[in-house]
């Protein structure tokens, strides 16, 4: 018994020593600060706002909060110009989803007479039935993007501090596009109906792009050069185009 003691002590002391010689090299070793952006040479932005027809015809109305846009976006910057000389050429490819929330409880239904690329806005009353509390009317959009953008960083001896601005493009591809309503019945029954179509919407889209701010936090907008239905076959026969803006983040 008084060898078992006597190597449980052993062991132990073993043990505290081992860990101790641990915490002292765990205690040499740099700490890594809290706070800023990961020296890595990419960016991984996610950008939130909002999600806007210009040109739109006044009976084509759109609730300003519930049409939003989320973006997310893979860029690597290749220096132009020299190393350091504050220009970069960011080019990527990532996730667009951009929202409409159609004003009155309306949202697009097809239009039998022009096919199933088309739509046209109708009361969702006078398709589920006046009984019905609506609970959330939605359109979305996805596309796949390849952003580009020119980017002037104002310290050009590290571009993961300062001041940034660029001005670009991209360019998408709509890949899914769906309607999407949640409503209760006069029984209190909960329901939700989903319907993906393409609804006259453009297959692609491009435009302009502005964003200024840090490498870690900016402010952004969009402007669609193209226009959001084809043509004739987007609700009243409409020639608007989109406007994004809002604000994002880079995670590293």
């Amino acid at each position: 018994m008084k060898k078992i003691y006597t190597f449980l002590l052993a062991f132990g002391l073993i043990q505290g020593a081992a860990f101790a010689q641990d915490s002292l090299q765990v205690a040499k070793k740099p700490k890594t600060p809290i706070g800023g952006r990961p020296n890595i040479p990419s960016d991984l932005k996610i950008e939130f706002g909002f999600n806007q027809l210009n040109n739109r015809s006044e009976d084509i109305g759109l609730n300003f909060f519930g049409s939003r846009t989320f973006n997310v976006y893979y860029q690597y910057p290749f220096p132009i110009f020299g190393e350091n000389s504050g220009y970069t050429i960011d080019l990527g490819i990532g996730i667009g989803s951009d929202k409409y929330a159609f004003k009155d409880d309306q949202t697009l239904y097809n239009v039998p007479e022009l096919g199933p690329e088309s739509s046209e806005l109708k009361d969702i009353r006078d398709v589920l039935g006046d009984d019905i509390q609506i609970n959330k009317n939605v359109v979305a959009t996805n596309y796949i993007d390849i952003p580009i953008d020119f980017t002037y960083h104002a310290n050009k001896n590290n571009y993961t501090k300062g001041f940034t601005m660029s001005v670009g493009a991209k360019v998408g591809y709509l890949y899914e596009s769906h309607t999407k309503v949640k409503y209760e019945n006069s029984d209190g029954l909960k329901r939700k109906v989903k319907d993906s179509q393409n609804y006259g919407f453009e297959k692609f889209r491009y435009g302009i792009s502005l964003k200024a701010g840090t490498p870690g936090f900016y402010v952004w907008g969009y402007y669609g050069l193209n226009k959001v239905f084809q043509e004739g076959l987007g609700p009243n026969a409409t020639e608007a185009n989109q406007i994004n803006f809002g604000v994002a983040v880079n995670l590293f």
